[in-house]
């Protein structure tokens, strides 16, 4: 008697969803225990948490200080500024998305999703209002950019430029000009809410990765001077706290400045955070410069490439590769780091989140604007981790 091909065979695993649990909940006794045990720890925290919210919490301290939350004191009648420039992003990421395709497209559609949900919540708080339709024309736009820019490739340099004139075009529509009847001047005292937070973010990452890779270029440099340089400031700015440094340039900086001139707050707040960042920047770029095997600079060396073109070229694009994790763990912190332009008189997200809960009907109501506060901030430093995620698994980072 011969045996059946299932005796010889493998034996047979489960596929699809019960395959997918038995392999990874229910694989061991212990593995089963443990899944039980956090089940009926999640039940019971969530059902709590759920209940509180629909029954309990007041979230109409949300609704009514929206505008506060999102723009801080910038004038209402001028607020269209703030959706104009985000109509503006939104059209740049829609164009970027279908230029680069891969993880950006995956960024745009992730925005385009974020636009929608946010728009069926607006419907049941801001029934038939000016927020749901700013939204819904984000929406419309991201995507139409997102499908008119598919696949063409030769806008990628136009691109480029279109992004850093758009930085500029943002600083001159928020801001405004002096003696304009049309576009009125708006102070930088009048930014707040998200708007700040996302001004003091974006300035501060963009300003701090340049600085940062030219540090750990210059601490690794053969040249004296370029190389003490580096090290002391590296090593003076990581030595002390980010909100030493915040207090040094809001109160220390004008002791030092002639009379006449005066720097503007957030100027010098985005000052603060982009040196601070910059120094741990490069010691997380030096870090992939070190890895590098020297082999590969000895073989550019000797096709004749110098020293200026091996760094360019050959070594910093595979040292930034392999930091990409920790230089998105640096901008999330810095994110999240904004928080403590509050203690220097500027009224960022949080900052607007304690002015709300000393108005005299929401005292006593920290937890919803709390949970508000900090469901802001992991919805956005969740976007930069999953993007980063993305660009990793493209360009294969971990893997050889």
């Amino acid at each position: 008697m011969t045996a059946s091909a299932d005796t010889l065979g493998p034996p047979r695993t489960s596929v699809g969803v019960l395959g997918w649990l038995k392999k990874n909940l229910f694989s061991t006794w212990y593995n089963t225990l443990l899944t039980f045990v956090t089940l009926w720890f999640l039940w019971v925290v969530g059902s709590g948490l759920i209940s509180w919210s629909l029954t309990s919490a007041r979230w109409d301290v949300i609704a009514a200080n929206w505008r506060l939350f999102m723009v801080g004191p910038f004038p209402p009648d001028q607020v269209w500024r703030v959706w104009v420039v985000v109509l503006f992003v939104s059209a740049l990421f829609g164009v970027s998305g279908g230029v680069w395709g891969g993880t950006v497209r995956t960024f745009t559609m992730s925005l385009a999703g974020g636009y929608a949900t946010l728009a069926v919540i607006a419907l049941f708080v801001f029934p038939v209002s000016e927020n749901l339709v700013w939204l819904l024309a984000n929406l419309v736009i991201v995507l139409a950019a997102y499908f008119l820019a598919r696949g063409r490739k030769g806008l990628q340099l136009w691109l480029v430029g279109a992004w850093l004139l758009g930085f500029i075009l943002t600083i001159l529509l928020l801001q405004g000009f002096v003696g304009s009847t049309w576009l009125p001047e708006v102070s930088t005292t009048q930014w707040g809410g998200l708007l700040l937070t996302f001004m003091l973010a974006i300035v501060s990452i963009v300003v701090s990765f340049p600085l940062g890779v030219l540090l750990a270029l210059g601490r690794r440099s053969k040249m004296p001077a370029v190389k003490v340089f580096s090290i002391l400031y590296i090593e003076l700015v990581r030595g002390v706290p980010l909100v030493t440094i915040l207090y040094m340039t809001q109160i220390m900086l004008p002791l030092f400045l002639p009379g006449e001139l005066r720097i503007d707050n957030v100027l010098r707040a985005i000052a603060g955070m982009t040196m601070f960042t910059a120094a741990y920047m490069a010691e997380n770029v030096r870090g992939g410069l070190q890895a590098i095997p020297t082999g590969q600079i000895e073989a550019a060396q000797a096709l004749g490439l110098n020293n200026a073109l091996v760094t360019l070229f050959i070594v910093l694009p595979q040292a930034l590769r392999m930091v990409i994790p920790a230089i998105v763990g640096l901008f999330i912190a810095l994110f999240k780091d904004t928080t403590l332009a509050t203690i220097v008189a500027l009224l960022e997200l949080l900052g607007v989140a304690r002015s709300v809960l000393a108005q005299p009907e929401y005292l006593g109501l920290q937890t919803e604007v709390y949970i508000f506060v900090a469901a802001v901030f992991f919805l956005f430093s969740y976007a930069m981790s999953f993007a980063s995620y993305r660009l990793e698994e493209a360009l294969g980072v971990g893997k050889r």
